[in-house]
This record gives structure tokens, sequence and C-alpha cells, in this order.
């Protein structure tokens, strides 16, 4: 089986915009999809950010640098504002180099973003 380079899903949300929320619930998530995706950083291509409109006190990658990811490429864009969306999210893309199928990965949605996608939600004990 040869290296493909696959696309894992996260999402998550803060109470407030601030900074400090915002960088702690990227970097919760983040580090989950990791651990759960048994991910190496250098095996990471590239990282999408995205956060709704109405939270603007963090690039969300500023987690992934503060994590270590300093030679991964990193972009934070805006999320389309739909009326009637969920609020305050954070969603992730992370673009994986690895062998497993897009079956064995695990996509990641914590706190009110499980709404988005039940069947991806992750208890954190």
């Amino acid at each position: 089986m040869g290296v493909y380079c696959r696309g894992i899903r996260g999402a998550t949300t803060v109470e407030r915009n601030d900074r400090r929320e915002i960088l702690a619930a990227t970097a919760e998530l983040l580090q989950l999809m990791v651990e759960l995706n048994q991910i190496q950083s250098e095996d990471v291509a590239s990282v999408i950010f995205s956060v709704t409109d109405d939270l603007d006190a963090a690039y969300p990658a500023q987690a992934a640098r503060e994590l270590g990811w300093t030679e991964v490429a990193l972009l934070c864009v805006r999320e389309i504002p739909v009326p009637g969306s969920l609020r305050k999210c954070i969603r992730i893309l992370l673009h994986v180099n690895t062998e497993r199928s897009p079956a064995e990965l695990r996509h990641v949605y914590l706190r009110g973003a499980v709404q988005l996608r039940p069947e991806f939600s992750v208890e954190r004990s």
C-alpha cells in the first residue's frame, strides 16, 4: 500500500471570543486529532483552521505553533456566515501523509460542534 495525503476533520466551540479560550480549545482539538490518529508531526502536510465570523481574538494556527509545529504549512480562514449555523466554532482540516485508508481515520468533534457530526463525537474524561 502506498502513502496518500488524507484529510482529517475536527471541530469544537468556545464560550467567548477570548484569545486564551480560542488557543486552548484549538490545542485540545488538535492534540486529540493527533493522538487518536497516531500522527507524527512530520507526517502533517498542512492544516487549515477556520473560525466563524464571531471569533477574531486569535489565530487558531497560533496554537499549533505553540505545540511546536514550526515546519508545517498553516492557514486560517473564515467560515461562510450561513444564517442559523453554529456560532463560536473552530474547525480544523488536517492533511496528513499516511498509509491508512479513509475508513481508518478518526474525525473529532467536541463540545457544541458535536451537533454538526454526532457520529464523530469524542467523550473527554
